[in-house]
């Protein structure tokens, strides 16, 4: 049985996203079955209609959902995007724990970690008891400490330079 890792991809750069999907496509071309949960996230993007034609790969996002910035959330918006990404995350380990699953992608997880938009304790717990042959990758800014000492690996992606600080609006196709 081949032991499965934990990967976090975090930093204040763009990319993130795109390495962790990069790595689902690379992982169902092998005939790994991936499952992607993306939080803090609904629009659409152009990713979601290429990874929809790989049959190995399935995705879990707030279709119905409208997580707005979590600074202009009031509290019951916080309260039901809790809710929400909760039963998201529930899904997720549920298909983990019965071998549906041999890559999980848990998207953008550690903003909401961070901003206590997840069960931070159900998080924790999952990760400490996986699946043994089970891959992870969180994806995020600012990794809490507990986050990187599970983790196996961890690699920044860094801001250098971005035409959003000049103003330049996400580019379809491009960002989103």
């Amino acid at each position: 049985m081949k032991k499965g890792l934990i990967h976090i991809y975090c930093g204040d750069g763009k990319g993130k996203t795109t390495a962790a999907l990069g790595l689902a496509i690379r992982a169902a071309g092998r005939g790994f079955r991936v499952f992607i949960i993306q939080f803090l996230k609904d629009q659409k993007t152009g990713e979601l209609v290429s990874l929809a034609k790989i049959p190995e790969i399935k995705i879990m996002r707030g279709e119905n959902f409208q997580a707005a910035f979590s600074w202009q959330m009031t509290e019951e918006q916080k309260q039901q995007c809790r809710l929400h990404h909760d039963k998201m995350l529930k899904q997720g380990i549920a298909a983990a724990r019965n071998g549906e699953v041999d890559l999980l992608i848990l998207d953008e997880a550690i903003a909401a970690y961070n901003l206590k938009l997840v069960d931070s304790k159900l998080l924790l717990e999952f990760l400490n008891t996986k699946p043994e042959a089970l891959e992870v990758v969180l994806t995020g800014r600012d990794p809490a400490p507990e986050l990187v000492e599970l983790a196996d690996y961890v690699s920044e992606v860094k801001k250098i330079k971005h035409p959003f600080d000049r103003g330049v609006k996400a580019r379809k196709g491009i960002e989103n």
